[in-house]
């Protein structure tokens, strides 16, 4: 079952139109790409997606799961928005509340056990080594932790895990994002469950009790009265809940050792969304200068790009600059024109001559270690960025503004266009 419903306020204009799982990442991929993979090698098929938040981009990305191998008579991906049926329900209140509500649809499948993802996080892991530590335990419930720097440990629930097997151990305390942490093992929000223990404690918890939230409500209060433990998660993953976290997971995909390699990690996207397959091979110009950057097909490039992620069809044009930015889809960037340090949504036009963002600090191997919110500029979906426009580090432009919209020719930091 995957948490894919919500959108975060902290991802700005990104997350206007679509939910997060749903988000654009890595030049070719979105952001559910990354756990719907590690399901598909870890031979997990059967997958429910609890939507909610303006889901149509979701499920056009994912349509049927064939992209990852999940279609067939015993394979497959379900989605499953709320609902009223014959009890009233209402929205999703929390994430145990969204298990609750669809109980009959995993009760369906007759599982023994029960995995509950995110569809927001980016990372590699094969769910079978979790599955056999949670049966080598003989756990009720396992819950997936990674070790976070003391500094980020409230940011996260908190778990004390006891022992000193490198695996994990039994789950002795949890607490949701303390201001003063019990641990520095952050959960991943993954969870297995044996299916009658998850059923008895939403039943009675979600059901009875009103406890809507995992992580707030559930865990601390299943910790004396079944088996719970921790499983400790030592490679990379990244949280993308902040405009800052995202734009430093992307730059994670460049230099000459990038911390996230899609390809070893086998990831697998829906190639048919947004015509990716069809899109002819990206053209450099002969007088074209890129440098540290990811450029995939359906891009044309006759500027200077380095340092940065353009998706397919992306446009940029002579004696234009992109640097330390990320481009979605199809978006232009024309002549004389310089990006630095911005995030730009889909079909996005950047006029003549503007001046988006600015250069930062110099750099370490290939881009910049250390970034604030100041520093980045976002510009939404559809937006139209006039000729000679200047927008200052930290602008934000709304989806769909038109050139109209802008009526001065310069913006501070900070200022919001829409």
């Amino acid at each position: 079952m995957i948490l894919a419903g919500g959108r975060v306020d902290e991802l700005s204009v990104l997350t206007m139109n679509r939910p997060k799982a749903a988000v654009p990442f890595g030049g070719l991929y979105r952001v559910i790409d990354f756990p719907l993979s590690n399901l598909m090698h870890s031979g997990i098929e059967r997958v429910g997606i609890l939507s909610q938040y303006r889901p149509f981009s979701l499920m056009n990305h994912i349509s049927n799961g064939m992209a990852w191998d999940m279609f067939g008579r015993n394979r497959y991906i379900h989605f499953l928005p709320p609902f009223k049926g014959y009890k009233p329900t209402d929205w999703y209140r929390g994430t145990a509340d969204a298990i609750y509500q669809n109980l009959d649809y995993i009760q369906h499948g007759n599982p023994s056990l029960v995995l509950i993802l995110s569809g927001d996080h980016i990372y590699n892991m094969n769910y079978m080594d979790l599955i056999r530590f949670h049966m080598d335990m003989n756990a009720d419930v396992s819950v997936v932790f990674k070790e976070v720097p003391p500094d980020q440990a409230s940011r996260f629930g908190q778990g004390v895990i006891e022992g000193k097997n490198d695996r994990g151990g039994p789950l002795k305390a949890y607490s949701e994002k303390a201001r003063r942490p019990i641990s520095n093992w952050a959960s991943l929000t993954i969870y297995v469950f044996k299916a009658e223990i998850l059923y008895e404690i939403v039943e009675k918890l979600v059901g009875q009790e009103r406890k809507f939230e995992f992580g707030r409500d559930i865990l601390p209060r299943i910790l004396n009265d079944y088996r719970v433990f921790g499983y400790k998660f030592k490679d990379y993953w990244a949280y993308t809940r902040t405009i800052v976290e995202f734009y430093m997971a992307n730059m994670s995909l460049l230099g000459d050792q990038p911390e996230i390699d899609p390809d070893a990690w086998k990831v697998r996207t829906n190639l048919e969304h947004r015509r990716i397959q069809d899109r002819p091979p990206a053209v450099v110009g002969k007088e074209a200068v890129v440098e540290n950057s990811l450029i995939y097909n359906g891009c044309r490039v006759y500027g200077q790009v380095r340092n940065s992620i353009l998706f397919p069809g992306v446009f940029v044009a002579p004696d234009a600059v992109v640097q330390d930015s990320i481009i979605f889809f199809d978006s232009q960037i024309l002549e004389r024109a310089t990006v630095m340090q911005t995030i730009i949504d889909t079909d996005v036009i950047i006029g003549e001559a503007a001046i988006v963002g600015q250069a930062g600090l110099p750099r370490l191997d290939g881009f910049r270690p250390h970034v604030k919110e100041s520093d980045l500029t976002l510009i939404g979906q559809e937006a139209i960025v006039p000729a000679n426009q200047m927008l200052s580090p930290g602008c934000v432009v709304y989806p769909g503004t038109s050139e109209a919209r802008f009526e001065k020719s310069r913006y501070e930091p900070g200022e919001v266009i829409q």
